[in-house]
């Protein structure tokens, strides 16, 4: 079989593999911080709605954990 890539993409064309390491990489980063702050924002929510802390309680609340969980992440 030969090793060049005349054909269409589809039938073996070479791969780049550095972007692919970097939208993987990206992916995951993207995912990390989106999770984290899923979760802040939750936690900040149901402190605000059923733990009486109202909206400012709620939104220090979230900006801490939010600060908190940037220094944890790093």
């Amino acid at each position: 079989m030969d090793n060049h890539s005349s054909g269409p993409v589809e039938t073996g064309a070479q791969m780049d593999y550095a972007e692919h390491e970097k939208t993987y990489k990206g992916f995951l980063t993207l995912t990390k911080w989106g999770t984290m702050h899923l979760v802040v924002l939750m936690i900040a929510m149901a402190a605000g709605f059923f733990g009486g802390a109202g909206f400012f309680g709620a939104l220090i609340i979230f900006l801490v954990l939010s600060a908190a969980g940037i220094y944890l992440l790093r």
